[in-house]
């Protein structure tokens, strides 16, 4: 569950550009997950195309950004059978402070992976 290399070649710039315009939003909309025990888990599925995972959170059309971002949990994506069952002890234990870092499920046609993005500083 490391930064992928091709995910920081071929896709963080367009990520970081749209990260930068909702960072704030996601900020607090992983804690109000945390906040109200719903998982200790965020997580923000960024999709070029509108994928069937987490809830609709910001259409890119919108918001004007290059990627559709979905609202998910660590049990969501366990029930989905996106992180299997006997993995869901590693993905915790890589899963990076909450309220530091946003974890997001980057998808791209076949492409697929975690990513943790430092939320801007103040």
């Amino acid at each position: 569950m490391e930064n992928d290399p091709e995910l920081n070649g071929k896709y963080l710039g367009t990520i970081s550009k749209d990260f930068v315009v909702v960072a704030e939003t996601l900020k607090e909309a992983s804690y109000q997950v945390r906040k109200r025990k719903i998982s200790e888990y965020p997580i923000f599925v960024f999709s070029r195309t509108q994928v069937p995972v987490g809830s609709v959170f910001l259409a890119k059309e919108e918001v004007a950004l290059d990627w559709h971002i979905n609202a998910s949990y660590l049990e969501d994506f366990v029930n989905r059978q996106l992180v299997v069952e006997d993995k869901v002890e590693e993905f915790k234990a890589a899963y990076k402070d909450a309220d530091e870092f946003c974890c997001l499920f980057v998808v791209d046609g076949e492409f697929q992976n975690f990513v943790f993005i430092p939320y801007p500083e103040d």
